[in-house]
């Protein structure tokens, strides 16, 4: 793995005496970034791809927290003894590995990173808490929905890792969502075009 040219995101966030200590890096499709239990060494930032973060439900099937297609995962893992969650790449995903140890240290001494970073995770408590409300509602429908709303963009939502993904992302069995998209289809109040979820608002 070599030093790379940093995107301008992460250049921006970083001190840059950190930006020398960053290395690329590329995880293909299914392969762990890191596991339950695993002490962090690096902090991981996706630059093209997705990550998610994964944890088994009560029937031990996953259950995504946390999607990632550009920027870091578990980022809130910065200072904890041992990772709580999976992360997987769901296709073949470029990283780029900070190292953990001395970003912690950097933020304990850089008053102006420390500030960054926190806007960054606050920015993250805001999409989880858009998650968390997702979770609490009952019907497929309504989480679908909830979905595209808050995160697409005017009533579009592209599904770049396939309905399987997306189904676990929403906590309910892929048939479930199938049958949920083809009823809204059939509705007219959704549209599936070449991976692409879009709503009629008109009808909904």
């Amino acid at each position: 793995m070599k030093s790379v040219m940093l995107p301008s995101a992460l250049s921006k966030l970083l001190p840059a005496a950190l930006h020398a200590s960053c290395v690329g890096a590329l995880v293909r499709k299914g392969e762990a970034l890191f596991l339950t239990g695993q002490k962090p060494h690096w902090m991981y930032f996706v630059v093209q791809g997705e990550v998610t973060l994964e944890r088994a439900g009560l029937q031990g099937e996953p259950v995504i927290i946390q999607r990632t297609r550009q920027g870091f995962v578990s980022e809130a893992s910065l200072k904890v003894s041992r990772y709580h969650c999976d992360a997987v790449a769901i296709i073949d995903t470029q990283i780029i590995k900070v190292p953990a140890l001395a970003l912690a240290e950097a933020m304990d001494v850089d008053p102006a990173f420390a500030a960054r970073w926190i806007g960054m995770l606050n920015t993250e408590v805001r999409r989880l808490r858009l998650h968390l409300e997702r979770l609490s509602m009952k019907s497929v429908q309504d989480r679908l929905v909830h979905l595209i709303q808050t995160e697409g963009q005017d009533g579009h939502y592209a599904v770049p890792s396939g309905l399987k993904t997306l189904a676990a992302e929403l906590g309910v069995t892929h048939e479930a969502l199938y049958r949920t998209i083809a009823s809204l289809q059939k509705s007219g109040r959704l549209a599936k075009p070449n991976g692409i979820l879009i709503l009629n608002s008109t009808l909904l």
